[in-house]
């Protein structure tokens, strides 16, 4: 008989599986098998409990039934999900699904996709945490609890389709406020004073007159100038009053967890954190090597920075062997995060084979994941090596009335440098004596002002989250993804753009549920999530502490907080409850609705005073309106849903009615440029009365061969050829 193992991904089932052999079967269970409801609360709450209502989701039923078969006739069934809170809830999950006591079936966790890392974990099973089964189930649950509780509450009070979260919206808050700050801020304007001396030595003004210059003190065109010339009267007794060499060192960084990794990526290759999270994934699971399949880097979601003692010895070893002696240092560089949440239990992002070189690695992964691995490889080498050492050079410049003052750098060691890019060009500075005299060649003044603070770009904004403990590795991609995809937020050349929607949210939130937005708040419930895994706290009590108040505020706010919907009367009136029509603000839009609502639900859109000039529905009778679709306005019958009868706007230019300047061949009405799922085709307007269609716009140009069809242009084979649209004859373009 076979032994069972369960993993989450098919790719790390199949590298698995290349380790094991025949004896081994690998199953992946594609995610979460059981889970709460997608379209429903699914907690019941009773007496401070949270009782969730866990549900097998129709896309694993399958999965799960073969599962289930192959267990019942394996010798052993292991538990192999990922090594967080999350893969310990999948793997308690999958146990129950299956029948198993999930505190009874042996769970292995690795850190490496390795074989060694494989076999050794086989040989040292462990029980199923509950108490991080527990701590990710308070997680879930809480998130379903504000998003199922204030999302309704956002739709009711502000707009249809917003949606709030614990995480989310503390982030959105963080954007908003910084946007606030860019709004509110007022540039100072200020003038800043250079000179350049013989040799090309760029100098700015430290003293002027015995009183020190501070930046942006000068404020004024009119002192700047008279500065300037009284530095110019004094231009021949420039003297060298003093020269500075300090010699520093600049240590190698750490190397990589989850948000590092996620900033460096976004930074230096433009990764979006969606793409840096997926690529790592792959490279993870198991990717093609000189040695066979297998998972190049370690667990990529991590908050630590903890190195295994055979990979500290590993790299010394390469460095060594690699580099002249002074690259590596006397002692391994021991790393330590600042957060005192960190799973220290998990290691930093290192390659699990320092014999996959960048260099070999280009002969088995490209694009994407060569530039992730390359970036890792070489963060984790530099993170042992010596300090790169630099001399930082100062040279002042003194008259009667003034001091100016030139830096220069220069790189006497690279250390760390050796293997990954100095960006710090040297500038240096002639070799020059204290006491001589030195011409002034010229002195100017540069009109500045003083900019607002930056927006956050992906990079910065995971920082910031990090740095207040909102939130863990595993969701600062998908918070970001999230806020893009509910319109809150917009990417402009890699900054980040609140809309105005996100304005009106986190006001709301800020006057009623300044906790869900309060950095501070979020982070203390993360540090209750860490007790609850280290068995310090129940994870009931955590969920019941934070539900009793924000229950309280829900129910109060459905009568309290007042809509901010905006309605403007229109002056006309509902031709189904004759109430006043008024303008709102929908998600898509701008469009006019009943003011009965929701008695009365008749909704047209903004544009539909035009409705007189289209005249009649020729199917019922009913006035034909303007409507707005996903694909532009169109012309409906306004008796919908019970006439379905649509045209397109003649003369207006959109995705769905670009009209051609050649008629119907079959009826003489207008051909129309449409787009289906399967990309652009051409048809009669009349539709359905008159069924022509064209995959190839048809021209003006008629068939030689039935004289009533028009020939299409298309290339075929690199062949430009013209084609009947009614009897298929076809040409050459040469022959035409």
């Amino acid at each position: 008989m076979k032994q069972l193992i369960l993993v989450e991904s098919p790719t790390k089932a199949r590298t698995i599986k290349n380790f094991l052999g025949e004896d081994y079967e690998i199953i992946a269970s594609k995610g979460h098998i059981r889970d709460l409801p997608k379209h429903a609360f699914g907690i019941k709450i009773e007496n401070q409990q949270f009782i969730p209502d866990y549900v097998i989701s129709k896309d694993h039923a399958t999965i799960l039934s073969q599962i289930k078969e192959v267990a019942k006739h394996s010798k052993k069934v292991f538990i192999a999900t990922d090594e967080d809170r999350e893969g310990e809830a999948i793997g308690y999950h999958i146990a129950i699904a299956i029948g198993q006591d999930p505190l009874k079936i042996p769970r292995i966790a690795f850190h490496e996709i390795t074989e060694t890392a494989i076999k050794n974990a086989l040989k040292h099973p462990r029980q199923i945490a509950i108490n991080m089964v527990n701590a990710q189930q308070a997680r879930r649950l809480l998130d379903r609890i504000v998003g199922y509780r204030l999302s309704p509450l956002l739709s009711a009070k502000i707009q249809k389709g917003l949606s709030a979260g614990r995480v989310q919206s503390s982030a959105l808050k963080i954007i908003i406020d910084r946007e606030r700050e860019i709004r509110a801020f007022k540039p100072i304007i200020y003038y800043h004073i250079a000179a350049l001396f013989e040799q090309e030595i760029e100098a700015e003004i430290m003293e002027y007159m015995g009183k020190k210059i501070e930046k942006m003190e000068i404020r004024s065109l009119d002192t700047a100038k008279q500065m300037i010339q009284q530095i110019e009267k004094n231009k021949d007794s420039f003297r060298i009053h003093n020269i500075e060499h300090k010699k520093r060192k600049i240590s190698p960084q750490p190397p990589f967890m989850t948000s590092t990794l996620q900033q460096t990526a976004s930074t230096q290759l433009g990764f979006s954190p969606a793409r840096t999270m997926s690529t790592a994934q792959k490279l993870y699971e198991g990717v093609p090597t000189h040695q066979g399949t297998m998972g190049v880097i370690t667990y990529m979601r991590t908050d630590s920075l903890n190195i295994a003692k055979e990979a500290i010895e590993g790299v010394r070893e390469l460095i060594s062997n690699t580099f002249e002696p002074p690259y590596l240092p006397v002692k391994p560089r021991i790393y330590t995060t600042k957060s005192k949440n960190a799973q220290e239990a998990h290691e930093a992002i290192r390659p699990t084979n320092l014999s996959f070189t960048p260099d070999i690695a280009k002969g088995y992964i490209s694009g994407d994941e060569l530039k992730l691995y390359t970036l890792i490889y070489q963060r984790f080498i530099a993170s042992q090596m010596t300090d790169a050492e630099f001399e930082l050079q100062n040279i002042t410049f003194k008259n009667e009335c003034s001091t100016f003052k030139a830096n220069g750098r220069k790189l006497l060691f690279d250390g760390f440098y050796a293997i990954l890019e100095n960006t710090d060009k040297d500038k240096l500075l002639p070799n020059l004596k204290k006491g001589d005299s030195i011409a002034l060649l010229k002195v100017k003044n540069e009109k500045k002002q003083t900019e607002p603070p930056a927006r956050f770009s992906e990079a910065s904004l995971i920082k910031m989250l990090e740095s207040l403990g909102i939130g863990r590795p595993s969701t600062y991609a998908p918070t970001i993804t999230l806020l893009v995809s509910r319109n809150y937020i917009t990417l402009n050349q890699r900054q980040i753009v609140p809309e105005e929607i996100a304005f009106k949210v986190t006001e709301m939130l800020e006057q009623h549920f300044s906790e869900i937005v309060d950095s501070h708040f979020s982070a203390k419930l993360e540090e209750k999530l860490d007790l609850v895994a280290s068995e310090e706290m129940d994870w009931q009590k955590a969920l019941w502490e934070f539900y009793e108040d924000f229950d309280k505020k829900i129910k109060q706010g459905k009568t309290l907080i007042q809509s901010q919907k905006i309605a403007t009367p229109t002056g006309e009136y509902c031709p189904q409850c004759g109430c006043e029509l008024v303008e709102r603000d929908g998600r898509y839009g701008k469009f006019i609705a009943c003011s009965g609502y929701p008695k009365c639900k008749y909704i047209q859109n903004s544009q539909e005073h035009e409705q007189l000039s289209y005249g009649e529905c020729e199917k019922c009778g009913k006035p034909m309106v303007v409507k707005m679709g996903r694909n532009g306005r169109f012309i409906a019958c306004s008796g919908y849903p019970k006439c379905k009868n649509t045209k397109p706007i003649i003369g207006e230019a959109n995705k769905t009615n670009k009209i051609l300047e050649v008629k119907c061949p079959k009826c003489q009405g207008n051909l129309l440029e449409r787009f289906s799922k399967r990309g652009a085709f051409f048809g009669c307007s009349n539709y359905p009365k008159c069924d022509f269609i064209s995959k190839y716009p048809p021209t003006n140009k008629k068939c030689p061969s039935c004289q009533n069809g028009l020939m299409a242009e298309r290339t075929f084979r690199k062949k430009e050829i013209y084609e009947c649209v009614l009897c298929k004859y076809r040409e050459d373009r040469e022959g035409i």
